[in-house]
């Protein structure tokens, strides 16, 4: 969107851009161009120099929140400080420059980063062999999908189209399962916010191909049965699949193949290293057990013993074939891997460590005022409710949400999971300090004593933002992207 102060700063005959003359579009475009493609007529662009473009876009830059410039306690998705020491390491050039087609013996450095990226999540993890193709968490979840039916019919065991998600799971598991064609079935939770056992025995049959588990829990908490879990799960001829999104709490201290899983994704720009908040590339790579390794997509990172060089091996038999059509988001990986070398085994558990710290302090603070539905101590982050401090008020969690901005923190997750009324989900990630977190414990108890005396204030915030409450609704269901003034109709700019 170009803000109105933009377009009044717009003259005739201003330039703020220049290129060289092999750089310009060549004379026979329109005929290389579809005509369906083609604008009819030029559009209404602001003429402005190259100062106030400049200005205009570092404006826009201060007006929003971000981990750089702000604390960021939303749940679940590990909003922690993002080191620039990994930003410059994905800079280098033979990295940023790298082709896709590069051939292997020009992409040594790289490939072998690759190689040894999947060793090393293999050992956090406790799986026998990754890959690093998936794009995202997501993508990750539908790799394993595929891992879970090919595995399955390689054992000609066609039955099995029943996924179990538990009632507390992201919303991506569930979403997983049913995109590639399986049938989910809902686990309930136990009054204590674990999977419930004796419910869980009674769902899995002879059509289960699998459990999809985070552990700890959306709600932040550890599921202490997990041992009898698996063990009933594959007793009865299914899978255990982990969803890492929660990862960040268990590095170095607890891995997801010692407690019986057979498929686990990790969402490397949460747990190592560059936050997803800013809209850019993930990765979820995808690691597995060693009789599920044979059908991980290809092409496989492999290192030639006699000709001493890595390679991209496309020779596996798989029916999983290819994710991508190249390798992976390959700076994400390149973040990652420093992210973990630099830190090292003591310092990815300190990590761990750091983050169920900060967690349980803040939440034997804040659950002094809001209500905290499970009691007892929590990992990486953890689930309040507002419902009782904001009945009768009609003020809910979004609400708090709002207000928080104008405090100058970023909301938590609000309104999940949805087990949860009016949940304020929150995770203080382990690059916080203590005088962070004792800010964010002074503005929610403020806000809680503005609910309690002046609820409006809550309902109608935010009111220090360029923005105010915006109808979430309307806006999802009616976007409008393009900047009109009415005032200026004539010189109306659609951009």
């Amino acid at each position: 969107m170009i803000e109105p102060l933009l377009y009044n700063d717009s003259d005739p005959g201003k330039q703020g851009w220049s290129l060289p003359e092999r750089g310009r579009v060549p004379g026979n475009f329109e005929k290389n161009f579809p005509a369906g493609l083609r604008r009819e007529k030029a559009p209404r662009l602001p003429e402005v120099t190259e100062p106030e473009v400049v200005r205009h876009f570092t404006r826009l830059s201060q007006k929003n929140f971000s981990i750089d410039t702000h604390f960021y306690p939303l749940g679940s998705c590990t909003m922690k400080y993002n080191p620039k020491v990994h930003e410059s390491a994905a800079s280098i050039p033979g990295f940023r420059e790298l082709h896709p087609y590069t051939a292997a013996e020009d992409a040594q450095g790289i490939l072998q980063l690759m190689f040894e990226l999947e060793k090393l999540l293999s050992e956090i993890t406790g799986m026998h062999d990754f890959s690093l193709q998936s794009a995202a968490g997501a993508h990750g979840e539908f790799c394993g999908m595929m891992l879970v039916r090919a595995w399955h019919e390689s054992r000609g065991d066609r039955q099995r189209n029943v996924v179990l998600v538990p009632d507390s799971s992201h919303g991506t598991n569930p979403a997983s399962a049913a995109l590639y064609g399986f049938k989910v079935v809902e686990v309930k939770s136990n009054a204590r916010g674990r999977v419930d056992l004796q419910k869980l025995k009674q769902l899995v049959d002879q059509h289960t191909a699998c459990i999809m588990l985070t552990n700890p829990n959306t709600l932040g908490l550890f599921e202490e049965d997990i041992l009898k879990v698996t063990r009933l799960i594959h007793d009865r001829g299914a899978l255990a699949y982990y969803d890492g999104a929660n990862m960040n709490a268990l590095l170095g201290i607890a891995r997801p193949g010692d407690m019986g899983f057979d498929i686990v994704h990790l969402n490397l720009h949460k747990t190592f290293t560059t936050p997803h908040g800013g809209g850019g590339p993930g990765a979820g790579p995808v690691g597995v057990t060693k009789s599920l390794a044979p059908f991980l997509p290809i092409p496989r990172v492999n290192y030639d013993n006699d000709r001493k060089q890595y390679f991209l091996n496309f020779k596996g038999k798989t029916p999983v074939g290819r994710l991508k059509a190249f390798y992976g988001n390959v700076g994400m990986l390149v973040r990652a891997y420093v992210y973990i070398r630099m830190l090292g085994a003591e310092g990815l558990k300190r990590v761990s460590e750091d983050a169920v710290i900060n967690a349980n302090y803040l939440k034997r603070k804040l659950s002094e005022v809001f209500h905290d539905p499970f009691g007892g101590f929590c990992m990486h982050e953890f689930v309040l409710s507002s419902r009782a401090i904001g009945d009768g008020k009609d003020i809910h969690a979004l609400d708090i949400g709002k207000r928080l901005l104008d405090y100058g923190f970023h909301a938590p997750t609000v309104h999940f999971p949805l087990i949860v009324p009016d949940a304020l989900m929150i995770e203080p990630t382990e690059t916080e300090s203590k005088e962070t977190l004792d800010k964010f414990i002074l503005a929610m108890r403020a806000i809680a004593e503005e609910i309690r005396n002046c609820p409006e204030m809550v309902k109608e915030a935010p009111h220090t933002l360029p923005v105010r409450r915006l109808d979430d609704v309307r806006a999802a269901r009616e976007p409008r992207v393009n900047y009109f003034d009415k005032k200026q109709s004539d010189k109306a700019l659609h951009v």
